[in-house]
């Protein structure tokens, strides 16, 4: 934000009360939550518009409290640590979501002898909140806090697609994407709600087939159960199989979180 955009926001704001020190704070975690690459305390002050020495002390602050963390792949700058999703998880219509959901997928993981993880849609993205690994010594899985837009996750077709008109509405208002593939990905999503599942060939992993399914609630899909089929030697169940188990137990997760409705 620049000087002048910052005088322009101060003749409209007329809040009573103001907190600069915190503002300052969230403007850092809202920047680097925006960036896909670590920030220095200059790049920050650059976007922002402040000065380095603005931000020094706040900077210093976040990281002390585990907001954010030096970026460890040898690059210069920090980057959002997993303590806001933690904080974001804790909350009580996420936490039950967790509660019912983990002993089910563990469940699932045991009968397909593959690892799955569940997402919820976030903005335009999906992130995943909770996860159970194979049981086996091979297997692919995806981690927790993992986020990846909605256009391009599997989960997001069933997370969209099983949504009223108006909220699926109020969900394309959040993407800012090619209309040509918008459209692909509503035809996708209506494809999903048709079958009911998805079953395709991984997007960005060789031998890779994601299966995925709805959580349903009563105004849409809560959440989406995915698989990471991965052919192994000697296989505990085919691809068809457990694409069966999976939408049993998304089902059972379904049932279960309407008690809490």
């Amino acid at each position: 934000m620049t000087d002048n955009a910052q005088e322009q926001a101060g003749d409209t704001d007329n809040r009573k009360y103001k907190a600069p020190a915190l503002e300052k704070g969230l403007d850092i975690l809202e920047l680097l939550a925006a960036s896909g690459e670590p920030l220095t305390t200059s790049q920050m002050a650059a976007q922002l518009g402040r000065s380095v020495s603005e931000l020094f002390r706040m900077v210093l602050a976040l990281e002390y409290r585990g907001y954010i963390v030096a970026a460890e792949d040898g690059r210069d700058g920090y980057t959002l640590s997993n303590k806001l999703f933690t904080l974001g998880i804790a909350r009580a219509p996420t936490k039950t979501l967790l509660e019912v959901a983990l002993p089910v997928m563990s469940e699932l993981t045991r009968q397909i002898g593959q690892s799955c993880h569940i997402a919820v849609s976030s903005g335009d993205q999906v992130v995943v909140i909770g996860r159970i690994e194979s049981p086996g010594d091979l297997g692919f899985s995806v981690r927790v806090g993992y986020r990846r837009p909605l256009l391009q996750a599997t989960s997001g077709r069933p997370l969209f697609g099983f949504q009223s008109p108006e909220t699926r509405a109020l969900m394309l208002a959040k993407i800012d994407a090619d209309p040509a593939d918008i459209d692909a990905f509503v035809r996708q999503a209506d494809q999903t709600v048709e079958r009911g599942y998805v079953s395709n060939a991984s997007d960005f992993v060789d031998g890779v087939t994601d299966l995925s399914a709805p959580v349903l609630g009563s105004r849409g899909a809560l959440a989406a159960i995915t698989v990471p089929y991965v052919k192994t030697k000697p296989q505990v169940c085919t691809l068809e199989q457990a694409l069966e188990h999976l939408r049993v137990a998304a089902e059972k997760v379904s049932r279960q979180m309407s008690e809490y409705s």
